[in-house]
């Protein structure tokens, strides 16, 4: 089931997107010369849906500073307060170096986890001197696993770091609607058993409704093909939220089965099943502050 409709996503937004080189009327802030390249803008009111990285970059001179909680699982009981008794965060700091590149890094009480990123513009969405359809990225991260070791395997610096690779592959169809896909590599130095892979190939979706002027609903969902992870580990991660803009601030409520934040975590290491009632309550903030204002 999970397979049909995540190809059903996949099918929906390629016929769409084809359609849409046809429908210029979908972005409404379009300028009435057709020789000038307009640029598609706010896809997202952040530069994440939820935990996956969006199609919105952090501005050039602008810092993004970052907190995001995950409650322990609702099914945990009233014992644990339905999961608000435990909770892991990050703390994060995203950089706009150039209006095409962005770099941040962060860290988590989950594993004590260490990371850092960089994002890169390939394609931008326009019309009019450009016509480009979709919006094409690329994304790279590094984690650090700084737990103490439980065997002298895990303790080699090299067997606590992975690193995740990912094309993002999305187009804003009008001023409410986002899609994107997120083909995904994520490669692990070090696996505990022979049932698991050093590298996990997983796909993606990930998109935006607006609802009103400030508020919007965003989802994401990942699918690892089987083979890949150990029988613990779930085959899915998904997410499902509202964003909501308070004038500098960007605050995201959300839903979700997985606990940790950062893509190795919750593509290949999520134990959480919504099916079973596995679901936490998270949310993240945003604030961001220009610390350089660009020379244009």
């Amino acid at each position: 089931m999970i397979k049909k409709l995540l190809l059903c996503g996949f099918v929906g937004m390629a016929s769409m997107s084809l359609q849409a080189q046809d429908d210029l009327d979908l972005l409404d802030d379009l300028g009435d010369n057709p020789n000038e390249t307009t640029y598609a803008t706010a896809s997202y009111k952040s530069t994440r849906i939820i935990n996956s990285i969006s199609l919105e970059n952090t501005a050039e001179g602008v810092l993004d500073l970052r907190i995001s909680h995950r409650f322990g699982t609702i099914n945990s009981g009233v014992d644990e307060f339905f999961g608000l008794d435990n909770a892991v965060t990050r703390i994060g700091f995203d950089y706009g170096i150039k209006p095409w590149l962005m770099v941040g890094i962060g860290r988590s009480t989950y594993e004590k986890a260490y990371d850092g990123f960089f994002k890169a513009k390939i394609l931008r969405q326009s019309t009019g001197g450009k016509n480009i359809p979709v919006s094409l990225q690329f994304f790279s991260s590094v984690m650090i696993n700084s737990l103490k070791a439980t065997n002298p395997a895990e303790d080699l610096f090299s067997s606590r770091v992975g690193y995740t690779f990912q094309a993002i592959l999305g187009r804003k169809f009008n001023k409410g609607t986002t899609v994107q896909i997120m083909p995904t590599l994520v490669h692990r130095n070090f696996v505990k058993t022979r049932a698991e892979s050093n590298d996990v190939f997983a796909m993606g979706i990930g998109g935006r409704q607006k609802f009103s002027r400030r508020a919007a609903l965003t989802y994401e969902f990942y699918y690892i093909p089987d083979g890949q992870l150990a029988p613990e580990y779930m085959n899915y991660s998904f997410s499902i939220g509202v964003d909501i803009e308070t004038g500098g601030h960007v605050f995201q409520l959300f839903l979700t089965n997985s606990a940790g934040m950062n893509e190795q975590q919750f593509i290949t290491q999520n134990t959480g099943d919504w099916a079973d009632g596995d679901i936490r309550i998270g949310f993240n903030i945003s604030r961001v502050f220009t610390v350089k204002k660009p020379k244009n």
